[in-house]
């Protein structure tokens, strides 16, 4: 399913965001018509649409749109797309006027099984916006795929861990949960984490992980993944802090959406 401002979308209508990439979105798993952390979801797409457009969304209306195409009964990932159809790439600065794409996918069983993760060194442009500009997440996630890894883990020219390339990880070193102090994209899933357990944010070095008791990956597609491997480090990945994490996560209230 597939949705331009609410009505089927051509492949004219496609052209711009295929061969531009510019824009931004979310990702929202919903089941039985309802999303956790819906609010959440409709802020990144209002302060996104600023940042890239300098231009405002109506929040009421992306929902409106993003219910047309979402069914009622069962799971499925909705990702809500802004972009400008009319963007000239020799004038990014001329005035925009985004349009919202929404599109829909099957989400997967939960939970997923415990993946590897290779770290890579990469910090995506403007980590704060979730951009549709995958191409340096994607090309690192092949990278790992093509070396026996799951997914690609990225740190910077310090080793300072950050992010996977979908998805925000976290720590328990035995006492507490970690969240990396680092330059992000803060997800939904995170984010409704940190106000249902109590955690700690502090920078963490690649160094580091070998003594933390459980690693996990988080979005709103995935809910609490375990990571049994960084590198050649094995970790375990049935401590109990993950059942724990998933359970307080499946307890946030989902809203109507």
């Amino acid at each position: 399913m597939a949705e331009l401002n609410g009505k089927p979308v051509s492949v004219d209508q496609l052209k711009t965001l295929a061969l531009t990439g510019y824009g931004h979105f979310t990702s929202m798993r919903v089941e039985e018509g309802r999303v956790r952390g819906l609010s959440l979801h409709l802020e990144r797409l209002v302060r996104d649409c600023r940042a890239l457009f300098d231009a405002e969304l109506d929040p009421q209306h992306v929902q409106d749109l993003a219910r047309r195409v979402a069914p009622s009964e069962g799971a499925c990932v909705v990702r809500v797309t802004v972009f400008d159809p009319n963007f000239d790439m020799g004038h990014p600065g001329a005035k925009a006027d985004p349009q919202v794409l929404v599109t829909t996918r099957p989400a997967a069983n939960l939970p997923l099984s415990p993946m590897r993760v290779q770290t890579r060194k990469y910090v995506r442009d403007l980590p704060s916006v979730k951009s549709v500009g995958l191409f340096g997440q994607l090309l690192h996630r092949r990278a790992a795929q093509l070396d026996g890894f799951d997914d690609a883990l990225f740190v910077d020219e310090q080793s300072l861990v950050s992010e996977g390339g979908t998805w925000n990880i976290g720590f328990f070193d035995g006492d507490r949960v970690i969240w990396p102090e680092a330059d992000i994209l803060v997800g939904v899933t995170m984010q409704l984490l940190k106000a249902t357990h109590e955690h700690d944010e502090r920078r963490v070095q690649l160094a580091d992980i070998a003594g933390m008791q459980a690693v996990f990956a988080t979005n709103s597609a995935i809910g609490v993944r375990a990571i049994s491997g960084v590198d050649e480090t094995t970790l375990t990945d049935d401590h109990p802090i993950i059942d724990t994490l998933r359970k307080a996560y499946m307890e946030v209230p989902a809203d109507p959406l």
